[in-house]
């Protein structure tokens, strides 16, 4: 498929913001041109999108899989094919493994084993700091030619700040992006739920939305002072929003995203403690949710990403204070999303400039757009089928999903990495 006409297609295209009828040309694994009405017929291939929406293919960040250490949990087999038949393109994967990401020969391991059995394009991170531990910082600049794309310690917060602003001003001097977890790590620690009269009833530990806040606070603070280039992997709370809109106004050098999880769930859907709805940063109050779905809608949030965290059957089934957190979410990120669409809050191109374009951008990437050079990498799917999401389909390894017997609409059709395509709905 070196020369491909995708027609009849519903172009979504984040970049111009635009939700039209058109074609695409393919040559080489880039788009080539672009149009609308009868597409021209040179192509030696031609897809017929039968009026379906062909739009940018998901570029996610902060995709956990589990190798080294818990291949069990999932694989990069496993974790491609999920990410195909999710319309993932790309994958950014966290280091937050057994043993962590954290050097130039663990980074290589992951390197190969990803680029042996994916059919998506995947971007490795490494930590911030040696094992995750907060205490000294890995060797960024090694990691960083050997292919590292961002450094962080995941949900491991760096409490001490010495160490964090050291980190953040060796990033800076070698160009590269920090991702953060930003809450306040002794507050935070051990929680289950977010404080309030539900958490109260259920009897779990919990935390305030200021940890958050605080943590972020403490950040954009590293930030003014180090220079560095940060992202928030995680904002999930209106009690931080507009520390984070003050740090964007002020010119600094700040995205933040947002989990797919937390602005399409809330905390009462933990109910009779469902452990497959225990995340990290808990679930969070439906005034919570509702600012979040805002910020993303103005742009203030820049990223929706899965935070794909497979956990095995038996880490699950523990009363929900002992259960480990996360949740499987490359096949359920575009359904879950299109939630939204279909409530009317976020529109198909605004959901694609958080899910395909922004991250591209934060990342240096060409792709994430419909513009002619970009590669061809797509994702065809139909927004308005319904079905009832059956855990046990998944192609991940895990099926931790909190949205297993939930009613959704809308599926991938077929998913295209520089062209070829790489997934097909039976």
């Amino acid at each position: 498929m070196n020369n491909t006409i995708f027609t009849n297609a519903r172009l979504i295209d984040p970049e111009t913001g635009t939700d039209s009828p058109g074609w695409l040309h393919v040559t080489d694994g880039r788009i080539t041109a672009r149009g609308e009405g009868v597409a021209p017929a040179s192509a030696a291939q031609v897809v017929d999108c039968g009026g379906q929406c062909l739009a940018p293919g998901i570029v996610d960040i902060g995709v956990k899989v589990c190798e080294p250490g818990e291949r069990h949990k999932e694989s990069y087999k496993s974790a491609g094919l999920a990410a195909a038949a999710g319309g993932v393109t790309t994958i950014v994967t966290r280091p937050d493994t057994s043993p962590a990401i954290d050097t130039p020969e663990s980074l290589e391991f992951v390197t190969r084993r990803a680029q042996a059995d994916t059919p998506v394009n995947v971007l490795p991170m490494a930590a911030l700091t040696k094992s995750r531990e907060g205490r000294e910082m890995t060797e960024i600049g090694f990691l960083q030619d050997a292919g590292a794309v961002a450094f962080t310690d995941c949900d491991h917060v760096i409490a001490n700040t010495k160490v964090f602003s050291r980190a953040l001003t060796y990033a800076r001097a070698c160009g590269a992006l920090v991702i953060a977890h930003p809450q306040e790590s002794i507050l935070s620690n051990g929680a289950a739920a977010t404080s309030g009269k539900f958490a109260v009833l259920r009897g779990l530990p919990a935390v305030s939305p200021m940890a958050e806040r605080m943590g972020l606070d403490r950040d954009i603070a590293l930030l003014e002072m180090t220079g560095a280039t940060y992202h928030a992997d995680q904002i999930t709370t209106a009690r931080a929003l507009p520390a984070l809109e003050r740090a964007k106004r002020n010119g600094l050098d700040i995205t933040a995203g947002t989990s797919i999880h937390h602005l399409t769930l809330n905390e009462l859907d933990v109910a009779d403690y469902r452990t497959f709805f225990k995340v990290k940063p808990p679930l969070r109050s439906e005034d919570d949710r509702q600012a979040v779905i805002e910020a993303v809608r103005t742009g203030l949030i820049d990223t929706i990403s899965s935070m794909h965290t497979p956990q095995d059957e038996e880490s699950k089934r523990l009363p929900f204070e002992e259960a480990a957190s996360g949740a499987v979410a490359l096949e359920t990120l575009l359904p879950a999303a299109l939630r939204l669409y279909h409530a009317g809050q976020l529109d198909l191109p605004t959901l694609f400039r958080a899910m395909a374009l922004n991250p591209a951008k934060r990342l240096g990437l060409n792709s994430g757009r419909l513009s002619e050079g970009a590669p061809a990498d797509l994702v065809l799917f139909d927004p308005d089928v319904p079905f009832v999401l059956d855990r046990f389909s998944l192609k991940s390894k895990s099926q931790n999903t909190p949205f297993d017997g939930q009613r959704m609409q809308g599926k991938v059709t077929a998913t295209f990495v520089a062209g070829q395509e790489v997934y097909r709905r039976p």
